[in-house]
């Protein structure tokens, strides 16, 4: 706070106000689970205003949006490569024994403790849903039933 950087400091108390908000809500203290929780889903909603703002032709609050992010982001473990994804997602398929389209709710169940925070569940869910249908083909050759 005494750095100056008012965006900064402006970012960091929104944060705090939001975990302060989901503690009173729920009447106990954050675990650091629930706390990435709500940075990720911080930021999260800045990145549905960058894309509100980019179709609205407002380049300057996407800016601010996406300053705002790079911020957040510094608290936000690492995020995982579509590598490491895809090994998990590999992992939790033969974890879980899924082998069509209708296991995907197994397969999310197993992966979302481990990605919590470091992916996008919209980008691993597409990457099981893919997944799985190809599992599915392979295992039925492409041939009809």
């Amino acid at each position: 706070m005494r750095s100056g950087d008012a965006l900064r400091r402006d970012v960091l108390r929104m944060a705090a106000n939001a975990a302060y908000n989901v503690e009173k809500r729920n009447q106990k203290p954050l675990t650091e689970d629930e706390f990435l929780a709500v940075l990720t889903r911080e930021v999260k909603t800045r990145r549905e205003s960058v894309d509100a703002y980019t179709k609205a032709n407002r380049e300057d609050l996407a800016a601010k949006e996406q300053a705002e992010i790079a911020i957040l982001d510094e608290y936000l473990p690492a995020a995982l490569s579509e590598a490491e994804i895809q090994a998990l997602l590999d992992e939790a398929i033969a974890a879980t024994g899924a082998t069509n389209p209708r296991d995907m709710g197994k397969v999310m169940g197993w992966l979302s403790p481990r990605i919590r925070g470091r992916a996008d569940g919209k980008v691993v869910s597409g990457l099981v849903a893919s997944t799985l249908a190809q599992a599915d083909l392979a295992a039925h050759d492409g041939s009809p039933h």
